[in-house]
């Protein structure tokens, strides 16, 4: 597979992902997770959106601090979030690509 096919690949996936959590967010649904979710496969070959990644988990453990969320549950948010992040990674690494 050619490096621009890949990366044009990513971009629309990634991008269908994220606009898929960003209709989650006002309809039923895990929003934020599916928008991390796609942050982070366009992450993997966008600069930028690794920069939007980071600041997002930024304000997310602001968020949480904020709402007083105890530190084991924020440990099981984070490995709930990277479980699932490994999963969609095993698909598309197998099936995807």
């Amino acid at each position: 597979m050619s490096p621009v096919f890949k990366r044009v690949l990513v971009g629309i996936v990634g991008g269908l992902i994220t606009l898929i959590g960003v209709v989650a967010l006002v309809a039923p649904g895990p929003g934020w997770l599916i928008i991390f979710t796609g942050l982070g496969i366009l992450a993997s070959e966008f600069a930028w959106a690794a920069r939007v990644l980071t600041s997002a988990k930024g304000v997310a453990t602001r968020a949480a601090d904020a709402a007083k969320i105890q530190k084991k549950h924020q440990f099981l948010i984070f490995a709930g979030l990277c479980l699932l992040s490994l999963v969609f990674l095993v698909i598309w690494y197998e099936y995807l690509r």
